[in-house]
């Protein structure tokens, strides 16, 4: 049989592969939003099921039945504000000019930041406001109290933003505020840490012939990219691999659930345990471990962001032991 050519495998999309510094996601662009509320929140991943939804797609050749559905479930317990951050937009970079914390913060807190005095140091000379928020894991039981600490986003005008800060600063902000059933979003969260790997694994390079020499898992010869003297960068060696930061857009969130008895399986969910909060329904899966952080925001690449939710026929509460 001839032999297939594979010259290189592994998204050059991703690159370079570094690891994450922190243990949570962080996001960099927001969705613009006319309504003066929070524009992201956040959860633990507590595992998958399955559902049967019915399908509503307009176009699609099932529409009208129920069809299957893979699902990832996603524990909300709700989260606090700690301060507002005033920031102004110089021509080069954005300034933090000013920060207002909350009279009254959780003692858990101080596992993560020094609390700072209760001094208000607000200002008018702002363009956008941010909200430093931090979650609540002692809500759950993952088994944790040290929170994760983050910025949100505003949506409105820097007016409308400064009065809907006020309004929430110190106070818990619910997933249901901030995201609605049958609405698309993006999922930021971080892979899962492999260790050091060698090139099969880390770039899905081909195994090479068993009468190769030396060795069969390696890239081989490089044949004339070796005229500059050094291996070049693209070629698939061994490495870190995982516990990147990803984000896959265009996730649909089937529903916004606050009865935990509705997702309740048989023997809990393996390596997290029992639901005590709001969950979000997401369809397939997402990146990240059981319990790692999962931060969701508002489609950015599409205009509908909202659709009808499909109706839930079944939900799986069979046991995912293998039992």
């Amino acid at each position: 049989m001839p032999k297939t050519k594979k010259p290189r495998s592994g998204s050059m999309q991703f690159w370079p592969r570094v690891r994450s510094r922190a243990n949570y996601p962080r996001i960099r662009n927001w969705l613009a939003s006319k309504e003066p509320k929070p524009l992201g929140f956040a959860g633990y991943k507590v595992g998958m099921t399955h559902l049967l939804i019915n399908d509503n797609r307009q176009h699609s050749l099932t529409k009208g039945t129920d069809i299957f559905c893979p699902t990832t479930i996603v524990e909300c317990p709700p989260i606090k504000t700690a301060s507002i951050r005033f920031y102004k937009k110089d021509p080069k970079h954005t300034k933090l000019v000013a920060e207002t914390f909350a009279n009254s913060l959780d003692k858990e807190l101080e596992r993560k930041i020094t609390i700072p005095k209760n001094e208000e140091k607000g200002t008018t000379d702002f363009d956008f406001i941010r909200l430093l928020c931090y979650t609540q894991p002692k809500l759950t039981n993952i088994g944790k109290k040290k929170p994760e600490i983050f910025e949100i986003a505003v949506g409105g005008n820097k007016e409308e933003q400064l009065a809907y800060a006020k309004e929430r600063l110190g106070k818990e902000i619910d997933v249901s505020e901030v995201f609605k059933d049958g609405q698309w979003l993006d999922v930021h969260s971080l892979t899962k840490g492999k260790g050091f790997q060698g090139p099969m694994k880390r770039f899905g390079i081909q195994l090479r012939s068993h009468k190769s020499e030396k060795s069969r898992r390696n890239p081989g010869s490089l044949g004339p990219w070796k005229a500059q003297g050094h291996v070049m960068w693209r070629v698939a060696h061994a490495g870190k691999t995982g516990h990147n930061l990803r984000t896959e857009y265009s996730k649909l969130a089937i529903k916004i659930g606050n009865k935990s008895s509705d997702i309740k399986i048989k023997g809990d969910f393996l390596h997290y345990g029992i639901v005590k909060n709001p969950y979000i329904l997401i369809k397939g899966s997402i990146a990240g471990h059981q319990k790692s952080l999962i931060r969701f925001t508002g489609a950015t690449r599409l205009k509908h962001d909202i659709i009808e939710a499909p109706g839930i026929a079944y939900t799986s509460l069979e046991s995912k032991q293998g039992r």
